[in-house]
């Protein structure tokens, strides 16, 4: 049931993505150029994916189980730290760069793979650099006896 919904979610994801364009690099760059040929339709993209996800998120904080049966697991704090603020802006500057954000890179592999694959490629070696560098301080900090620093919290 879990793997349906996550399918049914991703294609519907998928199919908002390629209905809205947002696919396409240079529809992201132009909404970026406020100074030259603004197009707004990313940030009607970006009201209709709000205006959807408030009241879901409002409905799900009450809800202890999600409909496929999965613990719900929500962020506990809403703290703004350096991590978020350096994490934000290292994807927004990725983003403005190449014009992909990773949803939509994975929908453009299909239609534009070799013009995508170097963006998702960079994504996930960015990724494992990560997740390397996580472990390397997780495992420098247990052997100096400090603890490890962790994500926030999740609600169960």
């Amino acid at each position: 049931m879990r793997s349906l919904v996550a399918f049914v979610s991703g294609l519907v994801f998928g199919l908002g993505l390629l209905l809205a364009g947002m696919f396409d690099p240079a529809k992201i760059v132009s909404f970026l150029d406020v100074a030259g040929h603004w197009d707004p339709s990313l940030a009607l993209v970006l009201f209709a994916a709000v205006a959807t996800a408030f009241p879901a998120f409002r409905i799900a904080a009450r809800r202890s189980h999600a409909l496929s049966g999965a613990r719900m697991a929500l962020p506990a704090t809403t703290r703004i730290d350096a991590r978020l603020v350096v994490g934000s802006g290292l994807f927004g500057l990725g983003w403005g760069l190449s014009g992909f954000c990773p949803g939509p890179a994975v929908v453009a592999m299909v239609i534009e793979p070799f013009s995508v694959a170097p963006f998702l490629l960079g994504m996930v070696a960015g990724m494992v650099a990560f997740e390397w560098r996580e472990k390397r301080l997780a495992t420098h900090l247990a052997a100096a006896g400090a603890s490890t620093p962790s994500p926030e919290p999740v609600k169960e």
